[in-house]
């Protein structure tokens, strides 16, 4: 049984193929090759812009709080305010504005 499956392809498999296999100097990529290649490198630096791009608009609105998180406050101010120095002064119940902000208890930070 299995010479009969193989009979059809040993026929393929014998030398009286009519499309030989063509010598080295007549097989060529092509200007069509080229042209493929060309749209792919195209199309992947086309797609890692658009990366980029939604990246930097997912970092904006992260930072503006639309995906439930609370707003991240911007570098600049968040560093640039002056460490605290010393202790607060008060009365004993507890110091009259809020750690080194001088917002009045009780207001909301920003």
């Amino acid at each position: 049984m299995a010479t009969a499956l193989l009979a059809p392809l040993l026929r393929l498999a014998d030398g009286n193929n009519p499309d030989p296999v063509p010598a080295d100097n007549d097989v060529v990529a092509g200007g069509t090759a080229l042209l493929v290649f060309a749209f792919l490198a195209l199309a992947v630096v086309f797609l890692a812009f658009s990366f980029v791009k939604q990246l930097r608009k997912t970092q904006a609105n992260r930072e503006a709080g639309v995906f439930g998180d609370e707003p991240a406050a911007p570098e600049d101010e968040a560093t640039s305010s002056p460490p605290a120095t010393g202790p607060t002064t008060g009365p004993a119940t507890g110091p009259t504005t809020g750690p080194a902000t001088g917002t009045p208890p009780g207001a909301a930070p920003r």
